[in-house]
């Protein structure tokens, strides 16, 4: 009976917590959705409209803006490779520093977007998985219940909704875990953005 009693859990938990925005109706975090960040949200220097897609075509500040995205490069090393990028004439450093947040804005948004749209995605298997999941436990109370139960499919599909169940608990985790980094990236980008504002001056 263990199957039937987990796999109701879920499909109440899950249905309580679905949708709980209704203008995103896959979005499945407890933070509320906010689509995409301002460039003035996280920048308070001067306009990037002058710089925009230029850092691209500049080598260095290409595989600065790389480094400094990945969350694995620590904030402190990035804060000094920012410092030890920064440097020359104020106006080299006013142009070096905007190119860099006009890199780092592009990047860290496209690589929050994608992070978002994987939420989503993961959302809708879920509630796919919800609808199969409560069509099997059906299935299995009808098998159970029958005149002469066929123990063998029972079994089988009893397995097969412990499997179902165990698969969307597992998803349920890291959604909980991936919830967290568009708030991460946003915080990377904010702090990196004051960094840079800093060491223009």
């Amino acid at each position: 009976m263990r199957p039937i009693i987990s796999a109701f859990f879920l499909v109440a938990s899950t249905s309580a917590c679905l949708a709980a925005d209704p203008r995103y109706p896959d979005w499945p975090c407890a933070q509320p959705k906010v689509p995409e960040i301002s460039v003035a949200a996280v920048w308070a220097g001067p306009s990037l409209d002058d710089v925009a897609g230029k850092w691209k075509d500049d080598a260095k500040v290409s595989a600065l803006v790389a480094k400094l995205a990945a969350r694995r490069t620590p904030m402190e090393e990035a804060q000094k490779d920012v410092a030890d990028f920064l440097t020359g004439s104020a106006q080299e450093k006013t142009m070096k520093g905007k190119l860099l947040f006009s890199g780092l804005f592009d990047t860290l948004n496209a690589q929050r977007s994608s992070v978002m749209n994987g939420l989503e995605r993961v959302m809708r298997k879920q509630r796919a998985a919800v609808e199969k999941i409560k069509a099997d436990t059906v299935a299995l109370q009808d098998m159970q219940g029958a005149a002469s139960p066929d123990q063998a499919k029972v079994d089988e599909l009893g397995n097969q909704l412990n499997w179902e169940t165990r698969i969307f608990e597992d998803r349920r985790r890291v959604l909980k875990f991936v919830c967290e980094v568009p708030t991460t990236i946003d915080q990377r980008l904010f702090a990196l953005g004051r960094e840079i504002q800093q060491d223009m001056e």
